[in-house]
């Protein structure tokens, strides 16, 4: 019986730790809400991210944390906080949440 819960932990562990990694890079973006909204989903004049594709927000941040992006912007403080995985994750983060109605935007 032992073995049974060994082998079925080790074909569960995979899931639990992309579970983990989703968990943390949430946790990670939520520094971006104040200007971007809940989830990414911003209802003021910042862009509104939720949605968008990863690759694109990924290149948007590496952008500003390498000062391609220069103009007046807190960005480059923000994206130079984090790795370029970190980076990634969080793209993926906003990417895989729901853009807001074209009404709630």
């Amino acid at each position: 019986m032992p073995a049974i819960c060994l082998v079925l932990f080790a074909l569960m562990a995979p899931t639990l730790a992309a579970e983990d990694i989703d968990r943390q890079a949430r946790v990670w973006a939520s520094s971006c809400a104040g200007c971007h909204g809940t989830d990414g989903r911003s209802q003021g004049a910042f862009p509104c991210i939720a949605g968008r594709d990863a690759d694109d927000l990924y290149r948007a941040m590496v952008e500003f944390k390498t000062g391609v992006r220069s103009y007046a912007s807190v960005m480059h403080q923000h994206a130079s906080a984090w790795t370029d995985d970190e980076l990634r994750r969080i793209a993926r983060f906003f990417a895989a949440q729901s853009a807001p109605s074209a009404g709630n935007r």
